[in-house]
């Protein structure tokens, strides 16, 4: 995994340039997805955290015109990045506060907020348990929290691709065994329950790309090697994988991205819970 080149936060995707703008190109091809059925039209305080390069910040302020975000991240590159990134987007001007911190010890009192999002991050975390738990600690009586998270078991691509599903499965084990989780998705709804939320409902979304949608197909699948490449050097480096293995993922997902008959399937958990 990498390390923050300005702090000691390993995040399997690194730091680069490259990855953030990859977070931001990720954030506005999920958005239709994760956003059908978020509702914080009667919040004002929003805790967002893991915002990273503030990516899911913008959406939500553009979204939500009501709110104000308080997004907390380890990372000081992520968190210059979204500075950067929300700074220069005329909308969300002084309507976000960023901060530096460990979302299993927030730097906030007690009812501070009354919503909280999670995107993507429960994946990275050693103990999501604690960081749900500090959630809901500064969530006020009646926030409502929205957590959305992978389930990597999921992912499927035709024409069938042994390097590709080799190397995948060396990413989710490399992931599981650096402390993350790559199919927490599924347990969501337990660990908020255990966490002490209430009303806690959970909903699989999927991404089902197939010939009748083949030029967002064709996009997404060019995203995925990317994405799957931008933890090519830890997996290399661990011996997770070899060079060869990597090369042929790369060849098998230009021939899946040049397949007439090419599917795609992807699907996550978003889960909704209450603070009583």
């Amino acid at each position: 995994m990498a390390t923050d080149p300005t702090g000691d936060f390993p995040y399997i995707h690194g730091f680069s340039a490259e990855e953030q703008s990859r977070l931001v190109r990720q954030a506005r091809m999920f958005e239709t997805s994760l956003f059908s059925h978020v509702d914080y039209s009667d919040a004002t305080r929003l805790l967002e955290v893991g915002c990273g390069v503030g990516a899911q910040t913008e959406i939500l302020l553009r979204r939500f015109p009501q709110l104000h975000v308080t997004g907390v991240d380890r990372s000081p590159a992520q968190l210059a990045a979204a500075e950067h990134n929300l700074g220069a987007t005329a909308w969300c001007e002084a309507r976000y506060t960023l901060k530096q911190a460990d979302a299993t010890d927030l730097p906030f009192g007690e009812r501070s907020f009354d919503a909280a999002y999670l995107c993507w991050v429960l994946e990275h975390m050693p103990s999501p348990a604690r960081v749900l738990s500090e959630v809901r600690r500064v969530l006020s009586p009646g926030a409502t929290i929205y957590v959305t998270e992978v389930l990597n078991s999921s992912f499927f691509l035709d024409p069938y691709s042994p390097h590709l599903l080799r190397y995948w499965m060396a990413f989710n084990d490399h992931q599981y065994d650096s402390g993350g989780d790559p199919f927490i998705g599924a347990k969501l709804g337990n660990l908020l329950q255990a966490g002490g939320y209430h009303d806690v409902h959970t909903e699989v979304k999927t991404i089902h790309l197939d010939n009748r949608q083949p030029g967002r197909r064709k996009h997404m699948i060019e995203f995925w090697e990317e994405l799957l490449l931008s933890a090519a050097e830890p997996l290399l480096a661990g011996g997770k994988v070899d060079a060869a293995t990597v090369a042929g993922m790369r060849r098998e997902l230009q021939a899946v991205r040049n397949d007439p008959n090419a599917v795609f399937f992807f699907g996550f958990v978003q889960a909704r819970a209450s603070v009583y």
